[in-house]
């Protein structure tokens, strides 16, 4: 993997914000912190365990929104955010409120009986937000939440974000969005030359 040494921690319930320019390596290190991809030297820890996508343990704190998930052509939107919901909570009720309550959240319930494939991409972005919200988590690692979206949709993802926040999640993104950056921020990793 390609990328310079870098340090940096983060408290529960703070915003790690990271920037740099394209190709500094903003995506490489949220997949590394995902246990996406392995470092070949450094350690990752989340709490006091190293990053590995292969345990249970892991998965079910550390949820991630790197690139555009993968879909099922024949669910519609709701289909897929109460499909994630479901996976993680036994309490049918409780899915159904969750991702119902995403959905609504992020403007998103006026197109629930749409199938993905008819999302503008502006719309497949909140999607895929939907669906990396509608899990519990205790990190949650997001790659450039602003792709694609206008003023106001960045406006309702920053608003989203805080609520998991101030609910005690930890949150690192990646961002070229200064206002998002200033928004969200409580300690901020530039990677590359500062801007």
């Amino acid at each position: 993997m390609l990328l310079a040494p870098v340090s940096a921690s983060v408290g529960s319930g703070d915003v790690l914000v990271v920037r740099g320019r394209n190709g500094a390596g903003k995506s490489t290190l949220l997949r590394a912190m995902a246990g996406v991809r392995t470092p070949t030297s450094g350690t990752i820890r989340i709490g006091d365990e190293i990053v590995t996508e292969r345990d249970r343990r892991f998965r079910r704190r550390v949820a991630a929104m790197i690139g555009l998930p993968p879909i099922a052509p024949d669910l519609t939107v709701a289909d897929h955010v109460l499909l994630v919901a479901s996976t993680w909570l036994d309490d049918p009720l409780a899915a159904t409120e969750l991702a119902r309550g995403v959905l609504g959240e992020l403007g998103l319930t006026p197109l629930a009986a749409r199938f993905p494939h008819e999302l503008s991409s502006g719309q497949t972005q909140l999607f895929a937000l939907g669906l990396v919200l509608a899990r519990p988590f205790d990190v949650l690692i997001i790659d450039e939440p602003e792709q694609r979206l206008d003023p106001e949709h960045i406006d309702m993802v920053i608003d989203a974000l805080r609520v998991r926040r101030d609910n005690g999640a930890t949150l690192v993104l990646a961002t070229h969005d200064p206002r998002l950056a200033e928004a969200l921020a409580d300690h901020t990793l530039w990677l590359g030359e500062a801007a």
